[in-house]
């Protein structure tokens, strides 16, 4: 009965403190009903996204083009230069590029869910305007060149993803731990200087970003085939940039947290919008145009814009100002904000 009580009254200690933390009550209650409603609004349409496709300028072009857009599901679109269709193709931005002639010749990634829909509702609408199977008449061309694929779109978006977590934990973590146990209280009273410690783990992050960025970008290059066209040494600039933006935001989002708790509420509260709308796993071309210029303000599709264009395209960091300037505009945000208002206790 004695161990019954002593459980008893700690749990009951562990709750009291518990209901003591309002930034823990906060996150453990408030923000996942928040993040319900938020996403069930968004997601509240049970409907299939529409497919989008892209058809070639050439003979039976334009009504091929409404013959598609007369199917149900289908966006069509003309598009006079191919250069700029196998690109969009290759960025996911549009699932299907369609040359047309007698013979129409359909151009897809098959390992994506989306091209393979798009596949069947064109070849749909081919057949109703025929009036017969369509599918011994039609070329099916998938994706096999290097760039081309879904692997390819997808590997710099975790690069990118990787960068924005490893980046803002390692920086928002710590300091919340070493505030959490009071030992940011001993450091004050001592003659090191506040840059000079918070430049610690700055530097301490870049160490560790070159064997990162080695090990996962020499697996997307031997293993898993992904090209890499552009140079090391912007690669490099690029990734530092990265680093330093989202350690600055890491910085500036545990400023005044005070437990591990809240920490890591802020954490996920500041990453949560960039895991959804920064074009990780599919392109943010297929929210609303209206939202993309606001999406391309985000840090993380700066820089997956700018991964991408760089391994995939072999852009130079000339070529990669817009989100570059998107990058530098957040970390002198971060930082400059951050150290305003981080406190010691």
């Amino acid at each position: 009965m004695d161990s019954l009580r002593q459980v008893i009254e700690l749990t009951r200690i562990r709750v009291v403190l518990f209901w003591r933390e309002p930034e823990a009550l906060f996150w453990v209650f408030a923000f996942p009903l928040v993040m319900a409603a938020v996403l069930g609004f968004a997601f509240r349409q049970s409907e299939v996204p529409p497919s989008v496709v892209a058809v070639l300028e050439g003979p039976g072009a334009e009504q091929l083009v409404e013959t598609l857009t007369a199917v149900e599901g289908l966006e069509a679109t003309l598009q006079g230069d191919p250069d700029a269709g196998h690109r969009d193709l290759r960025k996911g931005k549009i699932d299907v590029l369609v040359h047309p002639g007698e013979l129409p010749r359909l151009q897809l990634d098959p390992q994506r869910t989306e091209s393979v829909t798009a596949r069947l509702r064109v070849l749909s609408g081919l057949a109703a305007r025929d009036g017969q199977p369509i599918e011994q008449r039609v070329e099916i061309e998938p994706l096999t060149e290097r760039g081309s694929r879904y692997i390819d779109f997808l590997f710099p978006g975790l690069l990118g993803m990787n960068l924005m977590g490893t980046g803002m934990w390692s920086i928002g973590f710590a300091i919340a731990e070493l505030r959490q146990r009071k030992l940011l209280r001993r450091l004050l009273v001592t003659p090191m200087r506040r840059s000079s410690f918070l430049a610690s783990f700055f530097l301490a992050r870049l160490v560790f970003l070159v064997f990162e960025l080695g090990i996962l970008t020499s697996f997307g290059a031997f293993v898993l085939d992904v090209p890499f066209r552009g140079s090391f040494l912007a690669f490099a600039g690029l990734t530092l940039f990265g680093a330093l933006t989202f350690s600055g935001l890491g910085l500036l989002a545990v400023s005044r947290v005070k437990t591990i708790q809240g920490a890591s509420g802020m954490l996920n509260f500041v990453m949560m919008p960039m895991w959804l709308g920064s074009g990780v796993f599919f392109s943010y071309e297929r929210f609303p145009e209206v939202m993309h210029p606001v999406l391309r303000l985000i840090p993380l599709t700066a820089l997956n814009d700018a991964l991408r264009g760089l391994m995939i395209d072999g852009d130079g960091l000339f070529d990669l100002t817009a989100p570059l300037l998107v990058l530098v505009g957040w970390a002198v945000i971060g930082f400059f904000a951050g150290l305003k208002l981080f406190r010691w206790e």
